[in-house]
């Protein structure tokens, strides 16, 4: 008789037949199979793969050298230009975990951000020189500043550090062995959210969830061997979306923009031949804005990804007619950007246009790098029906959920409770299995694509001396899809106080997108406990949008 195979006693891991996954080899076999593929283009300048590769092993040899490893943190300031592409190699090449900053945030964030990542080293591009003097001034870690001056579009804001971003990078070894990831649930990067507290909390990623997003996005957007990629999605926003190392797995093109501009985005298109761009739907009102004359007639159709709120019918109209096709995403900064896809059927395709927008609308159905997309009550863990009509939230499961928030365990066990990531967004599930949000967390305001805290805006309004009571709210904007309302009462220092008051008041301690479009002087309704009945400003605030 046959004996049973002990297939866990003698059959072990070694290095022969497992290696931690992680996403910077994706860089390495670009660059040995295509090396003279354009990799990077900006501007006037095109480079291949191999000077690509080169020139992340030699900036990850110049970080090694100021003894940053494994687990160091290294900050960066930077717009979507090829050392932000870089330093996505190149810092965890050395163990190091990448801290990318938004350009929108002021100061105050900004330091609080690189005190809590102990940040050992500033890369900064000069075009954000005076937010990161300020921010410097304020933080209490002192990491060394090399600067950035981007040689294709030249800046001339202040120079903070005393390295020059070329001349350090000179300094390292084109050919330095970087080595694999000890464990592939080492930390790659870290990500700032704003979640629904004051303060923001440290998104940690993983290399395996990178490795595995990376991948996911090339199979979802059909991304074909040598895609052309357009950077309009800022690259500081979840590593963007994780496509700096998507783009390597089709050995593709990035074409970088250093800002979203209307006649910039229509000449990359034509003259790159885009395959592929991602962004807010501001993005989508961007490119359909441009001047006729700023246009270019496309030959080929472009596959254009969003997130945020659905666009309206008449915009993916009228992208349809430009040559895109739009396809819907969603997901946060806790699963590395988009984990779910609308994936169209060819069915739909019948549909009359509103019923299609119905169904773009709907957020979808899970990556195929995630294992579980739940819609549940938060309460029990119970499954809401499938009916289309039962609220829940919505609730992720898999290797594309962050390792958790930095030095915050009790937020990490309460997002996690349960066995599930917490999105804290509302939503029903479809018979056919697409989940469809409903509402957001309530906290939380999302303008051009970024989080605004309401509970932040709020802070500031307090320390007003004027104001008493305040509580911010979403409203509906035709640009930026949400910014904030306010809803201020005042006391007796306040009476003279109008809109362009507090407006300007917020602008001195928000950056510019956090400020309220809107102002409303009036009593804030509350609970007989004091809580403030935000469902009750919501209800006010569509009144204001539909007069």
């Amino acid at each position: 008789m046959m004996s049973s195979i002990p297939y866990e006693t003698d059959l072990d891991r070694n290095p022969a037949n497992y290696q931690p996954l992680t996403p910077l080899g994706f860089l390495e076999r670009a660059a040995a199979t295509f090396p003279q593929h354009t990799a990077i283009v900006h501007g006037a300048a095109k480079i291949n793969y191999s000077d690509f590769y080169a020139r992340s092993r030699q900036l990850a040899s110049a970080l090694a050298a100021k003894g940053i490893g494994r687990r160091d943190t290294v900050s960066v300031m930077l717009a979507n230009t090829p050392v932000m592409l870089e330093a996505h190699y190149a810092v965890p090449m050395t163990g190091g975990v990448l801290h990318s900053m938004n350009t929108r945030l002021d100061a105050a964030i900004i330091a609080f951000q690189l005190d809590h990542a102990d940040s050992k080293i500033l890369i900064t591009d000069r075009e954000f020189a005076p937010t990161i003097k300020a921010a410097l001034e304020q933080a209490k870690v002192e990491p060394l500043v090399i600067d950035y001056d981007d040689p294709e579009f030249p800046q001339d804001g202040e120079r903070l550090g005393s390295t020059d971003y070329e001349d350090f990078i000179a300094s390292g070894d084109p050919e330095f062995s970087w080595a694999m990831p000890q464990d592939e649930w080492d930390a790659i990067s870290l990500n700032y959210t704003s979640g629904t507290t004051g303060n923001p909390k440290g998104v940690v990623y993983h290399h395996r969830g990178a490795y595995l997003l990376a991948q996911g996005n090339a199979l979802t957007g059909s991304m074909a061997k040598h895609a052309v990629y357009l950077w309009t999605l800022p690259m500081f926003h979840c590593n963007g979306w994780c496509f700096p190392w998507t783009i390597s797995v089709v050995a593709g093109t990035h074409v970088c923009l250093r800002q979203v501009r209307q006649k910039p985005i229509w000449d990359a298109l034509a003259d790159h031949r885009v395959t592929h761009l991602c962004g807010a739907p501001i993005v989508m009102s961007t490119i359909l804005s441009a001047d006729e004359a700023d246009k270019r007639a496309l030959d080929h159709t472009v596959e254009f990804f969003t997130a945020a709120a659905p666009p309206p019918e008449a915009v993916l109209a009228a992208m349809k007619d430009a040559g895109f096709n739009v396809t819907h995403l969603y997901g946060l900064t806790e699963t590395y950007g988009p984990a779910v896809v609308n994936e169209w059927h060819g069915e739909w395709d019948g549909l009359e246009p509103a019923a299609q927008a119905a169904m773009k609308a709907r957020q979808g159905v899970r990556y195929i790098s995630l294992e579980g997309l739940s819609v549940r009550d938060p309460q029990t863990m119970a499954e809401v029906p499938r009916d289309g009509e039962t609220i829940g939230e919505v609730m992720f499961r898999g290797n594309v959920v962050m390792k958790g928030y930095l030095k915050n365990r009790s937020a990490s066990e309460e997002a996690f409770a349960g066995g599930w990531f917490h999105s804290g967004d509302l939503g029903v599930w479809h018979e056919d299995g697409y989940i469809q949000l409903k509402d957001r967390s309530k906290d939380i305001i999302i303008s051009g694509g970024e989080n605004i805290s309401s509970i932040e805006v709020e802070d500031v309004l307090y320390k007003h001396s004027g104001i008493d009571a305040a509580a911010v709210v979403a409203m509906a904007h035709d640009k930026w899809g949400e910014t904030p309302c306010a809803f201020v009462e005042v006391n007796s220092e306040g009476e003279a106080l109008d809109e362009a008051q507090v407006i300007a008041w917020c602008r001195e301690h928000l950056a510019g997108y956090k400020i309220p479009r809107k102002v409303v002087f009036e009593e804030i309704p509350k609970t007989s406990t004091g809580k403030i009945q935000k469902y009750v400003l919501r209800e006010r605030v569509k009144a204001f949008e539909g007069s």
